[in-house]
């Protein structure tokens, strides 16, 4: 059967139009299908769960309105991890073995499910997720594990490509939040900026609750950085750097992880021009056109769904990223036939061009990385419009 642009715009409606009329046992047929939330809501770290939680809602609510999957509704299971590995475990288990879900969507945090992909691995719970660090896939350990979003190397060669190739830069300071996805990236980026021939001057990790980052970036100054690498997902913590790097007079540029385009940040700096020179990891159909629009299909999206998602206070790719994963969840089930995890796992290992609103999406049984590389660019962070934003200055 085709996968239609226009099925998935429907946030899953094309799913139940399209599904299969085989006579199934009766519980079968009304049982529903349960979907494991895992989402980081509250704490520091919450921003891109609360993103992906709109666009996971509305998916979920489209493809029940449509009638479910093969006449089955979703039944969304969601626990708030908080951000802490503990919880995420202790969450994690739960929805295996009391809530027997059919399939989990995150963590969304790298720290979580840094802890989660070794249990739900043993459990062959299917599990797709947003998380960027590189050793969250491997199909020999995880097989029931797939990626959505980029991996740190992807992020890493973007991001070290527009600051040493385009910005013309060569001494860089790298920073992380104190989380598991902070350390571990601020190595890898480390390494992706030396590897260019650039020279880490600085690096360090910070905790996202600290209030006075002013000794920190007086350090990286002292070491002579001409750009910083930021890597967090804290609005808190990125709010804090950006009003101290206003205050210190320094106008250096930042550049890393995409929450530094939040709109959230926006509302906690001091000033709008203390978002100034911050470029961020975006992506081609999340980045405005010379014509000030979207990608067509995810142009329509944000037509029809505006007034229902909140938009500007979040990140569009969150939220896109969120609608594409109960997509593939849904789809899985249709093809399938069943909420097997046997057979749920074995659709995704053929899914080839699979085209999403945040990304078209290719897994096999030696690959679980799905985003391609292509899809990543370099965007203004504070371009946000609808949670989307322009391409960064010297960027095709």
């Amino acid at each position: 059967m085709k996968v239609t642009r226009r099925a998935l715009s429907l946030g899953g409606a094309g799913l139940a139009a399209t599904a299969s009329g085989v006579a199934r046992p009766a519980i079968a047929q009304s049982e529903p299908i349960r979907v494991g939330w895992l989402a980081a809501l509250t704490g520091p770290s919450s921003a891109p769960a609360i993103g992906f939680d709109r666009g996971v809602r509305h998916a979920v609510d489209a493809i029940n309105a449509a009638g479910g999957v093969r006449g089955r509704k979703i039944e969304l299971l969601v626990r708030d991890t908080q951000g802490d590995p503990t919880k995420a475990v202790n969450a994690a288990q739960e929805m295996i073995s009391r809530a027997r879900v059919h399939a989990i969507w995150g963590p969304t945090n790298s720290g979580e499910s840094l802890a989660t992909t070794p249990i739900m691995a043993r459990a062959k719970m299917p599990d797709i997720h947003p998380c960027f660090v590189d050793s969250l896939i491997d199909p020999a350990k995880y097989p029931n594990a797939f990626r959505l979003a980029p991996s740190n190397s992807q992020i890493d060669d973007a991001v070290s490509d527009y600051g040493v190739q385009v910005m013309k830069l060569k001494r860089f300071a790298v920073i992380g939040d104190t989380t598991g996805y902070g350390t571990t990236t601020v190595a890898s980026s480390s390494a992706a900026f030396a590897k260019r021939g650039a020279d880490v001057v600085y690096k360090a990790t910070v905790d996202a609750t600290q209030p006075d980052v002013t000794p920190d970036m007086l350090r990286m100054r002292n070491a002579g950085a001409e750009a910083v690498a930021v890597w967090s997902v804290s609005p808190g913590l990125i709010s804090r750097l950006m009003n101290t790097r206003a205050d210190m007079g320094w106008d250096v540029p930042f550049i890393g992880h995409p929450t530094m385009g939040a709109g959230e940040v926006g509302r906690l700096i001091a000033k709008p021009e203390n978002w100034r020179k911050t470029y961020i990891l975006g992506f081609k159909n999340c980045s405005y056109g010379p014509d000030g629009k979207l990608p067509a299909h995810v142009q329509e999206f944000v037509d029809r769904t505006r007034g229902k998602i909140e938009l500007n206070d979040t990140i569009l790719w969150w939220v896109l990223c969120g609608v594409d994963a109960i997509d593939l969840i849904a789809r899985a089930v249709q093809e399938a036939g069943s909420t097997d995890a046997t057979a749920i796992i074995r659709y995704w290992n053929t899914v080839n061009n699979y085209p999403g609103l945040y990304a078209s999406y290719s897994w096999s049984p030696d690959n679980h990385n799905g985003l391609p590389q292509t899809d990543l660019v370099m965007s203004e962070a504070n371009t946000q419009r609808l949670g989307a934003y322009k391409l960064a200055p010297g960027y095709a």
